[in-house]
């Protein structure tokens, strides 16, 4: 799970100074935008960013990463254009980019070819990883799923333009309509922003740290209702690990996944379809094997 870089900037030692640089001037302004709420108590900035939060969250989970990383449904192209402008939103890359990475992810888990792995420790799968060049998504063309559908291309060619404008511009200029051009810049911008990154890299760290493994006692990947409260579902992660196919994180009707709920939903309003689902018999085989 990513942020835009430079890779021709890296460093020769492998840092990548922008990504350094851009991930520093996020959480700067994030902490103003936590100061303009203390000092502002605007509430319908507030009730925006809330919106936005949840709205980028989800385009990342349900978009980002079960739609185009894992290829777990298939989108309509009004539903697949707005998971990939609020996905933009959330300054985390483009979306050929992020899938990159994260097929990289899940075909060498905890192996040096993890971009993220948990074994480099805490910090590194959470953030330390962005700092250094990342070659699974050097060229994203070799993703040629992804690479053949238009929307995706064009997404991942004007990335930057997109991600300002939709993740940064476009809610202060909501709330500039009562008269709130900063507060919407720093708060349902920047702060909103950071705390979506925040909740993307807990599903490379505490998803892999936290929890029980019911499927795959072998994987570092583990279970956890906390951490699925954090990651707008994604804290089912011994299950994804195992059935990455799956478009559903919490297999239980009762467990938090509103990703899964936002894709069942889209289903019923003919904007999702080809839902993927393990089989039953093929879970309880791998409970099974776990006890």
């Amino acid at each position: 799970m990513s942020l835009e870089d430079d890779r021709g900037a890296c460093a020769s030692v492998g840092l990548c100074l922008p990504t350094i640089g851009g991930l520093g001037l996020l959480h700067v302004a994030a902490v103003a935008g936590v100061v303009y709420v203390v000092m502002s108590r605007s509430l319908a900035t507030l009730v925006l960013a809330a919106i936005f939060y949840v709205a980028c969250g989800l385009s990342i989970t349900a978009g980002y990463h079960r739609l185009f990383a894992h290829r777990s449904y298939r989108a309509a192209a009004p539903a697949r254009w707005i998971f990939l402008l609020l996905g933009a939103a959330s300054l985390q890359n483009s979306a050929m980019s992020w899938s990159a990475d994260h097929r990289a992810h899940h075909a060498h888990t905890d192996d040096e070819g993890d971009p993220h792995a948990v074994t480099h420790g805490f910090w590194y799968a959470h953030v330390g990883w962005l700092f250094r060049r990342r070659e699974a998504s050097a060229d994203v063309t070799q993703l040629s799923d992804l690479w053949s559908v238009r929307s995706i291309r064009l997404q991942h060619r004007y990335y930057t333009i997109i991600a300002i404008a939709t993740g940064l511009l476009l809610p202060a200029l909501i709330a500039a309509s009562w008269g709130d051009f900063w507060g919407g810049l720093l708060v349902a911008g920047f702060l909103r922003v950071v705390l979506v990154l925040q909740a993307t890299f807990c599903v490379n760290s505490l998803a892999h740290f936290v929890g029980s493994r019911p499927y795959d006692r072998d994987a570092s990947a583990r279970d956890s209702v906390v951490t699925a409260f954090v990651t707008f579902g994604e804290g089912y992660h011994n299950f994804h690990h195992r059935f990455p196919f799956d478009y559903r994180n919490g297999i239980r009707w009762w467990q938090y996944d509103p990703s899964k709920w936002l894709i069942w939903g889209l289903s019923h309003l003919g904007l999702a379809s080809k839902l993927r689902r393990a089989a039953p018999t093929r879970i309880a085989s791998a409970a099974a094997s776990r006890s």
